[in-house]
C-alpha cells in the first residue's frame, strides 16, 4: 500500500532549525500529512518522511521556459476560440490577441498560453488544421512583439508543431499527453518544457459523472506516473510541469480537495501549475453566474494556492491576481520589498 506525504507549507518566519525549504522556494516544512488509501490522514514530523520523498519535496526546481520559481509566476490566459467558455470570441484576430497579451504582461503575466480548441465541458474536438488557423499567426505576432514566454495549449503534435515554429516555448496538454501519442516524442525531440495535466475523460463527456477511489490520491497517481513515463522517454524531470486539472472530469467537492491538499503535488518533483480562473465551481459556490464575474472567486483560489508553494497559476485576470499576489507575499514576510 502506497503511504504519501503532504507537507504543511509555511511562509512566516518562526522556523524550526531542522525545517526544510519547499522546492527551494520562500515557503518551508517541519511536518507533514500522510495519506493512505487505507487509513485517515495524520500529521507527522519530519523525521517520519522517508528520505525520497524529503529530497523531491525540498528540491530546488530549475527555471523552465525561462520563468524562475522562486516565487508564484502568473500565466495568463489567451484564448483564440470562438467558444470558449469565458473570452471564446474575444481575441480571434493577431491585432486583438496582441493588445490583450501586452495588456497582461504589463499587469504582471510571466508566460502567455494560447489555446486554439475550447476544453470547456461538452466541447467538441477542433480539427487540427482549424486549431492551426488560429493558432498560428497569434504566436507569430507575440513572438514578434513581446520577450515574454508563449506556450501552447494543445493535445495535438501537429498543433504544437506549428505553434513552436511560430515561437512557442511550452507545450501545456490538458490530456496528460494521452491523446497523441506522438507529442511527447515531439516535445523530447525539439527539448522542450512540458505541462502534464489530469483529466478525466474527454471536455465532450467530463463531467458526466466523475468518480474516484480517492481524487488527491488517483490524480497524484496519474500525474506521478506521466511524469516517470516522459522521464523514460527522455524528456527530464527539470522540464516537467505537473497539473491537477481543476474542473476537467471533477465534481465540486473534487475540486475543493485538490485545491485544499494541493501541496501533495510537490512531492512529484515538478512544479505545479494550477489553473481554475473563473470556472464554473467558483460560480457555484458565490452565487455567481456569468464567468466575468468571478474575478474575486479566482483570485482567491490563487492566493489560496501560493499559500501551499504552487509554483504557476494559470488565470485570465492577471492584473487583479498581481496584486494579490504582491499583497500575500509581503503579508507573510511582515516586510516589503
Amino acid at each position: 500500500m502506497s503511504v504519501y506525504f503532504r507537507p504543511v507549507v509555511r511562509f512566516d518566519s518562526l522556523r524550526p532549525d531542522e525545517a526544510l525549504d519547499l522546492a527551494g522556494g520562500p515557503g518551508w516544512f517541519s511536518e507533514a500529512v500522510c495519506h493512505r488509501r487505507d487509513a485517515p490522514p495524520r500529521t507527522v514530523a519530519l523525521s517520519e518522511i522517508p528520505e525520497d520523498w524529503r529530497t523531491r519535496l525540498s528540491a530546488p526546481r530549475p527555471a523552465i521556459a525561462g520563468m524562475v520559481l522562486d516565487s508564484p509566476r502568473i500565466m495568463g490566459i489567451l484564448n483564440v476560440t470562438p467558444d470558449s467558455f469565458s473570452d471564446g470570441g474575444n481575441h480571434q484576430t493577431a491585432a486583438k490577441a496582441v493588445q490583450r497579451a501586452r495588456r497582461m504582461v504589463s499587469s504582471g503575466a510571466h508566460i502567455i498560453d494560447i489555446g486554439g480548441e475550447s476544453t470547456r465541458p461538452g466541447a467538441q474536438p477542433v480539427p487540427k488544421e482549424a486549431e492551426i488557423a488560429r493558432v498560428e499567426p497569434v504566436i507569430t505576432a507575440l513572438s514578434r512583439e513581446l520577450a515574454t514566454p508563449i506556450s501552447i495549449d494543445t493535445r495535438k503534435s501537429a498543433v504544437a508543431d506549428a505553434a513552436v515554429s511560430a515561437g512557442a516555448a511550452l507545450v501545456n496538454d490538458v490530456s496528460g499527453f494521452t491523446y497523441d501519442p506522438m507529442l511527447a516524442h515531439y516535445c523530447r525531440d525539439r527539448k522542450l518544457p512540458v505541462c502534464v495535466m489530469h483529466a478525466r475523460g474527454d471536455p465532450e463527456t467530463m463531467q458526466q459523472d466523475p468518480r474516484y477511489d480517492d481524487v488527491l490520491l488517483d490524480v497524484y497517481d496519474f500525474l506521478a506516473a506521466q511524469v516517470a513515463m516522459l522521464e523514460e522517454m527522455g524528456i527530464p524531470r527539470a522540464r516537467i510541469i505537473v497539473d491537477p486539472g481543476i474542473g476537467f472530469g471533477k465534481t465540486i467537492e473534487h475540486n475543493l480537495t485538490l485545491l485544499r491538499d494541493v501541496a501533495l503535488f510537490h512531492g512529484i518533483g515538478c512544479p505545479v501549475l494550477v489553473g481554475a480562473s473563473r470556472k464554473g465551481f467558483i460560480g457555484k459556490i458565490s452565487g455567481v453566474e456569468t464567468s466575468a464575474e468571478r474575478v474575486s472567486g479566482s483570485v482567491a483560489v490563487a492566493q489560496a494556492v501560493a499559500a501551499q508553494g504552487v509554483q504557476i497559476v494559470r488565470v485570465h485576470d492577471v492584473s487583479a491576481t498581481a496584486q494579490a499576489l504582491a499583497m500575500w507575499r509581503a503579508i507573510s514576510k511582515g516586510r516589503f520589498p
